[in-house]
């Protein structure tokens, strides 16, 4: 597996709005979309930086993962998001690496990427999810 580059960083927010409204007025930056996931009971915001994106997560249910990631350590860098080439792959050879998987077969994400996350537990403790743009 080698990544292509650091597909965004998640972090994890108590209230979408206030969080898009420092990301605009104070660092510049413009939100250009907004995306709920129903399956991961979130709703997102996105910003580029560069090539890489930052995704705000907003939880829509307090027993979804955000919810319950805020209620546990608060807000904050929830995860990193690797690009990859073939996510089969590599989730295979992270597999054969030791690292245990949350999600052994990739799922739909936002802005219509395939991903997979890695457990933090056989990461040094950050969450990884890995991304790959089947359009692209």
């Amino acid at each position: 597996m080698k990544p292509s580059h650091i597909e965004h960083i998640g972090i994890a927010v108590k209230n979408l709005e206030d969080s898009i409204s420092y990301y605009e007025k104070v660092l510049g930056l413009e939100c250009y979309a907004v995306e709920e996931v129903k399956d991961q009971k979130v709703k997102t915001a996105f910003f580029k930086v560069g090539q890489t994106k930052i995704e705000l997560l907003e939880s829509t249910d307090p027993e979804g993962p955000i919810g319950k990631f805020i209620e546990k350590r608060g807000e904050g860098v929830h995860h990193i998001a690797f690009a990859v080439e073939n996510l089969e792959n590599a989730l295979a050879e992270a597999e054969a690496n030791g690292i245990q998987l949350i999600d052994k077969q990739p799922r739909k994400g936002t802005e219509g990427l395939h991903i997979a996350f890695l457990h933090p537990k056989s990461t040094g403790g950050v969450l990884t999810e890995l991304c790959e743009n089947k359009a692209g």
